[in-house]
């Protein structure tokens, strides 16, 4: 199993690639940079890769609106050229409230759009022309543009013919899909026990369809790292109740929020449905209590070693390749350092 963890930063974000350099060389294996609606994350994997030697340089996620596929395409063969083949890139179709109301662009059909962009990425790093007739249309019809309606192939030459792309999908028909065409699976606020009652069947659907050029569908899930015993410990979970709270209760509207869909598919219906009125009338620190300890328990790798080691087994059972870890620690390269001897 390899190792990953999402750039955490607050305020700036140099800082906290700097500390990257430490942790690749306490054997993490990738990392994952989010972009969602502050500093684009191009910029930062740019950073990084020449900061670093080894680690594989994620994006987590690029939406598939606010960019043309052809634009896609040159940060993932950019990347790739300056951090020596170490690109991943991951791709979502984020949601309506970041694609509407920061990017100013319609949420429209998302899924085939993914699709779409996954496609037309594989065929510009295989430096064909770039030429797609479905949702996205390549080149423009000449009624639509300038008249120049040529296909064009990437002007440089490439790193690799095949750079991983990966999706976070959550929704069954998102799911089924990544698991046909997708290099990897980004699922967030994973629950390793009820991952299979979830998504098994269309996980399932999707493999039956997929390539067997793509090879096994890598899969990244985790959480909050701390390893200790006591109370104090465990008290550490309270410090991601923010997060859960703003995902299940904030990002979206009443009726259309995916992870609100996704507690209720856990099994966590009225918790849900409270969580998100509270979150939405402005009273986050009770939606926050709210959030359930045992799905806090069981997405993260928090209390004694012979827990967290448990909870290494449930994500391994589970499917998940590479864990991704947020060490809440003194020592985040210690921390590191210890996963990594464990899942080795």
């Amino acid at each position: 199993m390899k190792l990953s963890m999402p750039l955490m930063y607050d305020g700036n974000p140099r800082q906290a690639a700097d500390q990257i350099i430490g942790l690749e060389k306490a054997g993490l294996d990738l990392v994952w940079v989010a972009e969602a609606y502050g500093f684009d994350s191009p910029t930062l994997m740019g950073y990084l890769a020449a900061k670093t030697e080894t680690i594989e340089i994620g994006a987590g996620i690029l939406n598939v609106f606010s960019r043309t596929p052809g634009a896609l395409l040159q940060t993932a063969a950019g990347l790739d050229n300056v951090s020596g083949g170490r690109a991943v890139i991951g791709l979502g179709a984020s949601g309506p409230q970041v694609i509407e109301g920061f990017h100013g662009l319609p949420y429209d059909k998302p899924l085939g759009r993914t699709r779409e962009v996954i496609e037309i990425i594989r065929m510009g790093l295989r430096r064909e022309p770039l030429v797609h007739d479905g949702i996205i249309t390549l080149p423009l019809p000449a009624d639509q543009g300038l008249g120049l309606g040529k296909p064009l192939k990437i002007l440089t030459k490439v790193e690799r013919a095949e750079v991983p792309l990966w999706v976070a999908a959550l929704g069954d028909k998102n799911v089924a899909m990544t698991a046909e065409v997708a290099d990897g699976w980004l699922p967030h606020l994973f629950y390793p026990e009820k991952a299979q009652a979830v998504w098994g069947d269309a996980l399932a659907k999707g493999a039956a369809k997929r390539s067997a050029d793509l090879g096994p569908l890598d899969i990244s899930a985790g959480g909050m790292v701390a390893i200790g015993e006591g109370p104090e410990t465990k008290a550490l979970l309270d410090l991601v109740r923010p997060m859960y709270a703003l995902y299940v209760g904030g990002m979206g509207a009443r009726g259309k929020n995916f992870y609100n869909d996704l507690a209720c598919h856990y099994g966590y219906e009225a918790e849900a449905k409270q969580i998100q009125d509270l979150y939405l009338d402005g009273k986050k620190k009770e939606a926050e209590a709210l959030v359930p300890m045992e799905w806090l328990e069981a997405g993260n790798l928090v209390g004694p070693e012979s827990y967290v080691k448990e909870r290494l087994a449930a994500f391994a059972e589970a499917g998940v390749t590479t864990l991704s870890v947020a060490p809440a620690t003194a020592d985040p390269a210690a921390t590191i350092s210890q996963i990594k001897e464990w899942v080795s």
